[in-house]
């Protein structure tokens, strides 16, 4: 069994000048899952990037596609506002539609901009998460894996030193999954934890849907907005672990 980091924030700036890139196929992604941790990083000293690969044209209840994208688009701008990240980059793939025909080519697009932007952790989803359901999850991770990698080898994407990008070592991960992962660190979000609610509530758009799709689905459950929002979308507590919120991930190190 893989033993379990319970890792807490440092006082001074142990990652000063470090950059860490989190990639996720969607607006709220981070945000749900991985923004408390995301700010730990930025309090100790790193520089902070979102990059999402779809542009969200699924994620209302009942917006036409533009208006779809469009607020999605606005509330992902808000959020990487509030978290302080130094900037954001999105491909916008469609929605729901990533599939093998793209991998190649967002994982050229992500080494490109890993070394760019000399990033040395990333944050996204597990490649090897079981049961996963959602392809851009899937297609996402296994095209930062692959990125990773391949961001340090010289002869991958040589004509990126013509132009003074090169190669660079990514080595930190943090993945997260949806559902059963090995588990190996558990990151203590506890003091960033009403920053991430606020986060999380800006994501007005995929929030509603979640929670009409939920009644839809559960007719017999009235849960409130407030209520579904706290409880079912949030999910980060920590007793477990010794803390009063925490993120879970797959970190690897090499």
């Amino acid at each position: 069994m893989t033993a379990l980091t319970v890792e807490t924030w440092a006082d001074d700036l142990p990652s000063e000048g470090r950059v860490f890139a989190a990639v996720f196929p969607h607006a709220d992604d981070l945000t749900i899952f991985a923004s408390g941790t995301a700010l730990k990083l930025l309090h100790e000293g790193y520089t902070g990037y979102l990059i999402k690969t779809t542009n969200d044209d699924k994620d209302s209840y009942d917006l036409s596609a533009a208006e779809t994208i469009q607020r999605n688009d606005t509330e992902v701008r808000e959020v990487a506002a509030a978290l302080g990240l130094a900037g954001l980059f999105v491909f916008d793939y469609q929605n729901h539609y990533l599939g093998t025909g793209e991998l190649v080519e967002l994982r050229h697009r992500l080494i490109t901009l890993f070394r760019h932007l000399r990033v040395d952790t990333v944050i996204s989803y597990d490649p090897w998460g079981h049961y996963e359901e959602n392809p851009d999850h899937l297609i996402t991770a296994q095209a930062v894996e692959a990125a990773c990698w391949m961001a340090a080898r010289h002869r991958d994407l040589p004509e990126l030193e013509s132009m003074g990008i090169h190669p660079v070592s990514i080595r930190e991960k943090y993945y997260v999954a949806r559902g059963p992962q090995l588990s190996n660190l558990a990151v203590d979000v506890t003091p960033a934890a009403e920053r991430k609610r606020s986060a999380v509530a800006l994501h007005r758009t995929p929030l509603d849907n979640m929670w009409r799709t939920h009644r839809d689905l559960h007719p017999d459950d009235s849960i409130g907005f407030e209520e579904f929002v706290a409880t079912r979308v949030i999910d980060d507590d920590g007793r477990e672990y010794g803390v009063a919120h925490a993120e879970l991930f797959h970190r690897i190190v090499s």
